[in-house]
Order: C-alpha cells, then structure tokens, then sequence
C-alpha cells in the first residue's frame, strides 16, 4: 500500500483573487513561506520516501523546506501543474464571477473546456494516470505530491468515486495536506484538507477576544 500526501502549495499573493494558471513567476508570499515551514515540522518527522511536484515555482518553494528538513530531493512532474486555464490565464475572479461559463464551472465542471485551454476531465486524466504511475514505483511507502486546488480536487474525486461534476463540493486550501491509501483495491481516503487548524477557529477566537 502506497501513502500519497496531497499538499496545495502555500499562500501566493495571487490567491483567491486571480487565476495565474501556467504563469510563471508567482511566488509564495510572507504567509506562504510561514506555512511551508510549518508544513515541514509537520511531516519532517513522517517516513517519506519521495517529493513530486508541479514545476510552478509556488509548488516548488512550498516544497523545498520539506526537502531540506527529509533529504529528499523535489520531482518534478508536469502532469501536476495547473490546470490551463487559456483565455481565463490572469484575470480576477471577481470578474470571471460574471461569465456564463464561470456558471458553468460551478454547476457542471465535467463539461468545461476553458477558453484556449485544457477541459476539466483532461486535467483529471493526466492528474490521476501520474499520480498511479507514482505509487507503482513507491509500493508501500509514504510519498508526498504537490500540487494546486483544482489539480488536487479533481484527484480526490476520482479516488473517492465522485462525479467530476461534485468538485466543488471540495475544498482545498493552500498549504493543506489529503491523504489516500493505494494499493490494488479500493484507494481509501484517510484525510482531506487537513491544515493543523478546526474550520472557524480563528472566527471564534476573534469573538472570544472581542
């Protein structure tokens, strides 16, 4: 049985604004180096035996304190960047909110090709067959693979035998960690956007300080 550690990269100045898609040159924030730190002295310890990641440097700089803190250097693997957004490359989410296909994402992703670019079950594909092919080398280790919200989504979906068209009922936060079990018979999902933190806690620590 192979352990495959699903890490978002950390915090770019860029999330949740805007889509940077293959963009080069976006980098993790103050915020995101902080949780690629924390990331590594949570999984430092854990007997991982290989690091895969998308080649976008977010993905890479969330990785490098992990590798420093295990030895282990950082794969790079294409089939888990980021999905091509094409024509949506760079535009703000606020913007893209207005659009008929942004509807579309939402209620029926399966159906979706972004303008210029890749379609949902394309990026499903190329995610899930690399993601296969890294646990047929590392038969009963603990790998960790990083990656990008959608990317990480969409392979969750397929390992839980959802429907494509359910992604959005997912989430995946940056600098969170998924985990599943793969062997020859039904993958199992052991966690899901874990980030060391209860949703709402700091709303109500806020409260409680108020």
């Amino acid at each position: 049985m192979t352990t495959i550690l699903l890490v978002r990269h950390a915090h770019t100045d860029a999330a949740g604004r805007r889509l940077t898609g293959w963009t080069p040159g976006v980098h993790l924030n103050e915020r995101g180096r902080a949780e690629a730190a924390r990331l590594a002295e949570r999984l430092g310890s854990r007997p991982i035996r290989a690091i895969y990641s998308s080649p976008l440097e977010r993905c890479r700089e969330t990785a490098a304190p992990l590798a420093r803190a295990t030895g282990l250097p950082v794969r790079i693997r294409r089939a888990l960047t980021e999905v091509g957004y094409g024509d949506w490359t760079g535009r703000s989410i606020s913007s893209l909110r207005r659009t008929k296909l942004w509807r579309q994402v939402q209620l029926a992703p399966s159906t979706v090709r972004f303008p210029g670019g890749e379609s949902i079950l394309e990026v499903q594909e190329r995610a899930t067959s690399e993601v296969q092919r890294i646990a047929h080398a590392h038969p009963r280790d603990v790998v960790v693979v990083l990656s990008h919200a959608d990317v990480i989504r969409l392979l969750i979906a397929h390992l839980a035998g959802m429907h494509a068209d359910h992604l959005q009922r997912l989430v995946v936060d940056p600098g969170s960690v998924s985990a599943v079990a793969l062997d020859d018979g039904i993958p199992r999902l052991l966690r899901v956007n874990d980030t060391g933190e209860l949703p709402g806690r700091r709303a109500r620590r806020a409260k409680v300080r108020g």
